[in-house]
């Protein structure tokens, strides 16, 4: 008996999600100071409805075409775009529905994603209309000076559910914030990430990292051969305002150019092979006046469909680790992978 009563709870609270995801509105931004974006054209979510027990459907409206995050040559919506309004959607709530400050800084620690239907985000002749089944969880929270907190959200788009991802974050007063900075960063100079020891940094071509503008580029290699993650304080959309570190988006957008250089340009993998799971963890702040390494080796496993690519990233600055990825290039669904794939696992570092 409890079963079933336990059953029909579930599927009657299953019923009022879809009743709320049908009624979500797409029509508008919300706030942009809600969000932490300077720019209205960057504001994804437009709504959200609280569903109790820290569980909220937050509505989001991705763009056909962006600047950044545009869809790659067969039309799938750019991947990087979950993980911005994933972000968007846990600073939204934190500040609507947990009242933490606006003026508080949020310091980002992980996130990760999972593309589980990736025909779902196809991109056609309307905006796609994106609902997140979120559910909120403090993680190492000591208010009213430090909130520690976590969203995970599922993704579906027409009802179709197509992906997973989360975010955790802590926020803190500005006070704290200034403490937590390994030193003073109110009078740094950048360079653009390349450093000022007569090191060459070639920036590498537009078609070889997946985007479509220069100015977009963020990927560089030294004359010694070194990957490096490069910057311009000026991008609008990579630095919507200003900030005394490199934003977590920059360097998952390194991250990603890295990954789609070497995947598209090693023997045995498909054409077109998507971005399907990222996770990343952020160890330390990214400063804006030191060279950023990015290392990178592949560990496939033999399980693995044929094409697919496992790549295991490091940012290093200083010799130290600020941040690691780990991603997995898939082969696109709607292709067969090749027989004659050959596995890449001991290629050694790129």
């Amino acid at each position: 008996m409890d079963h079933v009563l336990e059953l029909s709870t579930r599927v009657s609270g299953e019923q009022r999600a879809v009743e709320v995801a049908a009624s979500l509105k797409f029509l508008q931004p919300v706030s942009r100071q809600m969000v932490h974006r300077a720019a209205v054209a960057e504001v994804f979510v437009t709504d959200a409805f609280p569903m109790g027990d820290d569980r909220y459907l937050v509505a989001a409206q991705w763009p056909r075409d962006h600047a950044l995050y545009h869809p790659d040559a067969s039309g799938l919506t750019d991947p990087l775009l979950l993980t911005e309004t994933v972000r968007q959607a846990l600073v939204y709530l934190a500040h609507e529905y947990y009242e933490i400050p606006l003026d508080y800084r949020f310091i980002g620690c992980d996130t990760d994603f999972e593309i589980t239907d990736p025909e779902a985000l196809l991109v056609g002749d309307a905006p796609l209309h994106v609902v997140l089944d979120a559910r909120w969880s403090w993680v190492d929270n000591k208010p009213p000076r430090r909130f520690g907190m976590r969203l995970e959200v599922v993704v579906t788009v027409a009802g179709r559910e197509c992906g997973r991802g989360s975010l955790r974050v802590f926020a803190v007063d500005e006070r704290r914030y200034g403490l937590l900075r390994w030193r003073g960063a109110g009078d740094r100079a950048d360079d653009g990430g390349q450093g000022n020891k007569g090191t060459v940094v070639t920036r590498m071509p537009t078609t070889a990292v997946g985007r479509l503008r220069a100015k977009d580029c963020v990927l560089g290699r030294t004359d010694t051969g070194e990957w490096r993650l490069l910057f311009d304080l000026k991008h609008a959309v990579l630095f919507d305002h200003p900030g005394d570190h490199i934003p977590l988006m920059v360097t998952l957008e390194g991250f990603r150019q890295l990954g789609h250089h070497l995947v598209g340009h090693r023997p045995g993998v498909p054409e077109g092979s998507v971005l399907s799971t990222l996770r990343m963890d952020c160890l330390a702040f990214a400063e804006l006046d030191e060279p950023v390494l990015l290392d990178v080796e592949e560990q496939n496993s033999p399980s693995d469909r044929p094409g697919t690519t496992r790549l295991h990233v490091t940012a290093l600055q200083r010799n130290s680790a600020i941040a690691t990825a780990a991603m997995v290039w898939a082969p696109p669904s709607h292709l067969d992978a090749p027989d004659d794939t050959r596995s890449l696992a001991g290629a050694g570092r790129a």
